[in-house]
């Protein structure tokens, strides 16, 4: 409908020889003004030279009659227009949400297109904590409009199983006496590498050890240090894949550093004119760009992080096959780095850094400051989200008396009150979790989405046994406002994609949640004596439909009952 009232708009302005411009058709957030409105008759007054009431005025009379579904245009304020949508529009739109089904609120923007998300990317020999499950929410959600767009979409992994801090955890699991055959999990990973990240800092001796482990692990020149690096990967990528199955999330495909670091150093070898020898090591002057300068092969010869990245990029394209589009999402504290790697990768592959982007997010922070896995000051995920789902159980006991537990529900909840308050706001900026607010029933949070969407289900199951089924032969003269809400869905949907801005539908589906409850306290649906409840009933499942497609898209279930 915006490119529907878009194309009119400019064709009335051809009609009344004034300047074509761009201009602005939106939502008013105050449904009394209308269901679209433009600002274009102030723009045009602009340049017409002319007071824009006027302009509003000879654009509104160009257009009335004109366009389909739009039952009444007003001229209101300093000379917006404001659009009003007809009776039948609504219902138009309610039956295509039921008709449509999981499709609905899916667009072709993207149709056609592969698209590849990578996102995630721990690192081994760390524990996986609530920053790392901060990013995939953020990738997740991502992935999820994409496909919602029609793209073809591959998740990828990218995990640092090589490195520096794959040395300090060796490094500390051999200080604590623990060999390849001990019993080993993530915890005691994550304690090692904090002792042997503590000891490089602090102990000269003991970095010196650490860069002979970080050297042998890539050269696998030490059987001892083979076989505990093994044993200690292989335990965390098994602890990686049960945290990704319970955030909902299922790789394409995955790729080690130590894979892109052989790769990475034959590129920069490769091309000396790009990464010329600088005290040793191989660098890129990123100052000649406007940017800054990174090391890509270090004095020892091993490539640092940004050669894997630079092989990366090459190594996703012969692996995935080619590809439409590329996105990298990761912790903004990189952003100005990824500058400088596309820098590099467009003197490369001048072909692939056109079609990569980077999405930076923000972190999430203890109240005493930033997470560091290196002092083992970290929220560890999964002791995150066990925390979050015996807190929703209790809040459901305390509610509910009879409430028999459930584990698998709480743990729902616990998912969907974390990506909520991860995507409510901005993705830019740092987000601190709120446990209270975040496990409200009452709205803004995921519970609060779910909650409403489990209602509906129930009043279906009332309206069944009072025999009202959904219909549309009975429709008021005037729309709910809960219709109003529901058909902006897919537009909705599109802008959070081409705005990469996950929150705008998290905002849409706590307004429609809202709209819903108010229309349900007011409004009989399960009245078999209203000849009304048939389609009201039918709102009501076109509102569940609407939940149900745009908590999918946040990577938030819809339980049927809580």
């Amino acid at each position: 409908m915006q490119d529907v009232l878009r194309e009119a708009i400019n064709e009335a302005l051809t009609e009344l020889g004034l300047p074509e411009i761009d201009f602005t058709i939106e939502h008013p957030s105050d449904l009394t003004h209308g269901d679209y409105a433009s600002n274009v008759a102030m723009v045009v007054a602009k340049e017409a030279g002319k007071a824009p009431r006027e302009i509003a005025e000879q654009v509104r009379a160009a257009l009335v009659d004109q366009i389909e579904y739009i039952e009444k245009i007003e001229v209101a304020g300093p000379g917006f227009l404001n659009f009003y949508l007809a009776r039948d529009f609504f219902v138009k739109e309610t039956v295509r949400a039921l008709q449509e089904q999981d499709k609905w609120g899916r667009h072709d923007t993207w149709k056609g297109e592969k698209v590849v998300v990578e996102y995630t990317d721990p690192n081994p020999f760390k524990e996986f904590h609530i920053g790392h499950v901060f990013t995939n929410t953020v990738g997740e959600s991502i992935a999820r409009l994409f496909m919602m767009a029609g793209a073809e979409v591959k998740r990828v992994n990218y995990q640092g199983d090589v490195g520096l801090h794959v040395a300090c955890a060796l490094y500390g699991l051999q200080q604590m006496g623990i060999t390849a055959d001990a019993e080993l999990d993530a915890k005691l990973l994550g304690m090692a590498y904090a002792r042997g990240a503590t000891a490089n800092k602090e102990d000269e001796t003991a970095q010196q050890r650490i860069r002979e482990i970080n050297k042998a692990v890539y050269e696998r020149s030490d059987t001892d240090i083979n076989a505990l690096y093994d044993r200690g990967r292989a335990v965390s990528l098994e602890y990686f894949e049960d945290i990704y199955k319970l955030l909902g999330t299922q790789f394409d495909d995955y790729f080690f550093e130590s894979e892109a670091g052989p790769r990475g150093k034959e590129i920069v070898l490769s091309h000396p004119n790009i990464f010329p020898e600088s005290e040793g090591a191989h660098v890129f002057k990123g100052e000649e760009y406007g940017l800054h300068t990174r090391v890509f092969l270090n004095k020892e010869g091993l490539p640092t992080y940004e050669a894997k990245e630079l092989a990366l990029a090459k190594l996703k394209e012969e692996r995935l096959g080619e590809y439409d589009h590329s996105v990298v999402s990761t912790s903004n504290e990189i952003t100005e780095y990824f500058k400088v790697l596309l820098r590099a990768i467009s003197l490369v592959y001048p072909e692939l850094a056109a079609k990569t982007e980077h999405i930076g997010h923000g972190t999430v922070r203890l109240s005493t400051g930033k997470m560091s896995s290196r002092t083992g000051q970290v929220i560890v995920g999964l002791d995150f989200i066990s925390e979050i789902a015996d807190a929703a159980m209790q809040k459901m006991q305390a509610s509910q008396p009879d409430f028999q537990p459930d584990s698998i529900l709480a743990q729902k909840i616990a998912i969907a009150a974390i990506k909520y308050a991860t995507l409510k706001g901005n993705i830019l900026q740092d987000a601190v979790f709120d446990k209270e607010q975040a496990l409200s029933f009452e709205g803004n949070s995921g519970p609060y989405l779910q909650y409403t969407y489990a209602r509906i289900q129930s009043v279906k199951e009332k309206a069944a046994k009072e025999g009202v089924s959904p219909q549309f032969a009975q429709v008021p003269t005037a729309p709910y406002e809960i219709e109003r809400i529901i058909y902006r869905f897919t537009s909705v949907v599109a802008s959070a994609l081409a705005d990469r801005e996950p929150h705008q539908l998290v905002t849409y589906l706590t307004t429609l949640a809202s709209g819903f409850n108010t229309f349900y306290a007011n409004e009989k649906i399960a009245d078999a004596g209203d000849e009304y409840a048939p389609y009201k009933l039918a709102l009501a499942e076109a509102v569940a439909q609407t939940l149900k497609n745009g908590m999918w898209a946040l990577g938030i279930e819809a339980p049927e009952r809580m």
